[in-house]
Order: structure tokens, then C-alpha cells, then sequence
């Protein structure tokens, strides 16, 4: 697994352009079909995938804190969001809330979460391939497919499933 996870940004940038025009033609012209296609490809995938071996996401990338989150997880820590703020957050180039550096403050060297019970929506959502309108979030999978082996994985079946 982990050298899959090692090699996972090189093949995902080889195969960028290829995936880049199959969502193209994805938004398009998207099948009836595609939310129940992607929800059964996520099922599917993550009946075979433990992201306990990976975490890959949690060690390259931070999620974005919505302010429900930011309350969720003060709340958690027993803190004023405003503290949270400052202990654990920085404002990016978007204006959102983020982690001030990865891999993730609340990832354990065993890969568990320390919040995972009030994580961020963008976490819990992670990686948003069982989105409803799937195709509108291509740059978003785009990616994710560089991140996440998962991810990856049910762009190439996908790919296969629909022509």
C-alpha cells in the first residue's frame, strides 16, 4: 500500500490529461445514472479500503473549517472558537479557515483521528466521491486522485463504467 501511495502523485499526473477530458465530457453530457454510479464504485471501493493504512490525506493536505466546525470542535476542546482559531487555524488566500500545517494536528502515529467524533465536514466528506452531481466537483476529484488511492481507483473504474 504505501508504495501505491508513494507513487499515487506520478501516476495521477500521467494520467491528468486523460481524466481531465473525460470530466470535461462528464459535465457535458453527464449520465442519468451518475450519482447512483458513483455511490455504488464509493461503496464498493471502501469495502476493500482502510484508511487507517493510508491517511495520506490527513498527512499532505488540511481541511477547510466551516464555522459549525469551528464551534464543533472548540466545543470538543472545551475552548472560546476564538481560541481555536488561534491555537490551530489560519486564514488561506480564499479567505477560509485552515489548518496552520500539515500533516494534520489531530492525526496520531497510529493514523486514528484524535477528533474524529466532531472532525470537519470536509473531512467526513473526504473523498467526496459519493457527491450527488458528482460532476461538478471534477477539479475537486482531479485532485483528490493525486491524494487519495481510493479516490483514484474509482476514477479508473469510472472511466471503464462509462463510455
Amino acid at each position: 500500500m504505501q508504495d501505491f501511495i508513494n507513487n499515487l502523485p506520478k501516476v495521477a499526473k500521467d494520467k491528468h490529461n486523460e481524466n481531465k477530458k473525460f470530466f470535461a465530457k462528464l459535465k457535458k453530457k453527464p449520465p442519468k445514472n451518475l450519482d447512483y454510479v458513483m455511490q455504488e464504485l464509493h461503496k464498493k471501493e471502501f469495502k476493500r479500503t482502510d484508511c487507517l493504512e493510508c491517511a495520506n490525506c490527513c498527512k499532505t493536505t488540511g481541511p477547510l473549517f466551516t464555522d459549525k466546525d469551528i464551534d464543533r470542535v472548540s466545543k470538543h476542546f472545551r475552548m472560546k472558537p476564538q481560541q481555536f482559531i488561534s491555537n490551530y487555524l489560519e486564514i488561506d488566500e480564499d479567505n477560509d479557515y485552515v489548518l496552520q500545517s500539515v500533516p494534520c494536528t489531530f492525526l496520531g502515529v497510529d493514523n486514528y483521528c484524535s477528533i474524529y467524533d466532531v472532525r470537519p465536514k470536509a473531512c467526513r466528506e473526504f473523498p467526496h466521491t459519493d457527491r450527488k452531481k458528482f460532476q461538478q466537483i471534477s477539479n475537486l476529484t482531479l485532485k483528490n486522485v493525486a491524494i487519495c488511492p481510493a479516490a483514484f481507483n474509482i476514477v479508473e473504474e469510472m472511466k471503464n463504467r462509462i463510455k
